[in-house]
């Protein structure tokens, strides 16, 4: 590896895109310290998809081999009727557009555990704390932290999520870049009580879903409930019992498992609820700070594409620091080069909320009709929109 000769950087944010980007800067020879929330790596999650360009970048990292061992193969995507009956059952890429034996499903939970085990013994990482402020000047940053620590970086990088502090302190409001789409969405694992394997169950009515998903042969399964909301419940937000009160009420007259669903949300130690949303700002960089995965675009979990842009952004941005005279430069360059790829991929948003959760009947009959249409068989190939980006070379 090479030595850190290039400046320092803070990267915020250990998930995704902060062990990803960190990993290339320090192999391109920056000195990186990824600052995390979270006491630790956080494991577990649901299943993720790294296809397309991303699978390029996993290999250029050297994790894809550990990645295709953590793969899931899930064989079997089920959809029913709100009585429960079936509407069609299909290999889950006949649905989504994925490349048999090529795209990648893993756990969030192993994704993030590989990237923290690629870069663990490269970059500093902090734990437990956060970035309280940020100063920018003409030689760098200086940072205050949650833990009242003070230091200063010559680059800040925000890979803190949808909801990012960094996006916040540098550009301003969250609700300014913040695009609703109308849903909101509580996730859990609960018991197999349907016996899954390998398989996923989406049960639809107009406007809510409801999903059982095995990962694999388990006891427990990862709990969906998703619905239609008119305005997002910021009420609700940071208090989970009225998250639960009001996933509860809206499936109140539901049947099929949902009852079940309802209390076992209820009862789960790992309820995470939110709203479904993308983010879209102009500029993904300012001064000596710039933004990487959800942080600076989030897809939303309706094109599955939100890990994949992470992995992308991550080496799109390391890269160019790597090859331009100075951060002004570099930025401008991540932003030319990476805006087109990342928006055609938001803009795949429809397709998933057309399949997900039709907020119509005429909507939901529709995708119903197109789902008993399709071939058991996945398509040889995936969506243009996932490769639309060709790499450009690892910097020597």
């Amino acid at each position: 590896m090479a030595t850190a000769t290039k400046g320092t950087v803070l990267v915020c944010g250990a998930s995704i895109a902060g062990p990803a980007v960190a990993y290339w800067l320090h192999r391109y020879g920056f000195a990186v310290t990824v600052v995390e929330k979270a006491p630790g790596v956080r494991d577990g999650g649901y299943p993720i998809d790294v296809r397309g360009t991303a699978l390029e970048v996993v290999r250029r990292m050297g994790i894809l081999p550990q990645l295709q061992e953590a793969h899931v193969a899930t064989r079997l995507l089920t959809f029913l009727d709100a009585d429960g009956s079936t509407v069609a059952s299909l290999h889950p890429q006949a649905v989504i557009g994925g490349v048999e034996g090529r795209d990648l499903e893993v756990r969030r939970g192993d994704l993030t555990s590989v990237l923290h085990r690629t870069v663990a013994d490269e970059v500093e990482f902090v734990f437990d704390d956060s970035v309280d402020a940020l100063t920018q000047h003409a030689h760098g940053v200086d940072v205050t932290f949650r833990s009242g620590a003070l230091r200063s970086f010559d680059l800040v990088v925000g890979a803190d999520g949808l909801h990012s502090r960094t996006r916040e302190l540098v550009f301003g409001p969250e609700q300014q870049f913040h695009h609703y789409l109308g849903y909101c969405f509580a996730g859990f694992t609960m018991p197999n009580v349907l016996g899954l394997s390998h398989e996923g169950v989406l049960w639809n009515t107009i406007g809510r879903s409801a999903a059982h998903y095995a990962v694999r042969d388990s006891d427990e399964v990862h709990g969906l409930l998703v619905f239609t909301h008119p305005e997002p419940p910021y009420d609700a937000f940071r208090d989970p019992a009225a998250q639960r009160d009001l996933v509860a009420a809206t499936f109140a007259d539901d049947g099929w498992e949902i009852p079940t669903m309802v209390a076992a949300m209820g009862d789960a130690d790992d309820l995470f609820f939110d709203v479904v949303s993308q983010i879209r700002q102009p500029r993904w960089t300012s001064g000596r700070v710039a933004l990487v995965g959800d942080a600076a675009a989030a897809p939303s979990f309706l094109t599955g594409q939100g890990s994949s842009l992470a992995l992308v952004g991550a080496y799109m941005l390391a890269g160019t620091l790597a090859t331009h005279r100075d951060h002004t430069a570099a930025f401008a360059a991540y932003e030319r080069e990476t805006r087109g790829f990342v928006e055609l991929n938001q803009a795949q948003v429809g397709v998933g909320n057309a399949t997900l959760c039709p907020t119509t009947a005429e909507a939901l009959a529709r995708r119903n009709e197109r789902l008993r249409s399709l071939s058991t068989l996945p398509p040889e190939t995936g969506r243009p929109a996932h490769t639309a980006l060709t790499l450009p070379a690892v910097v020597a």
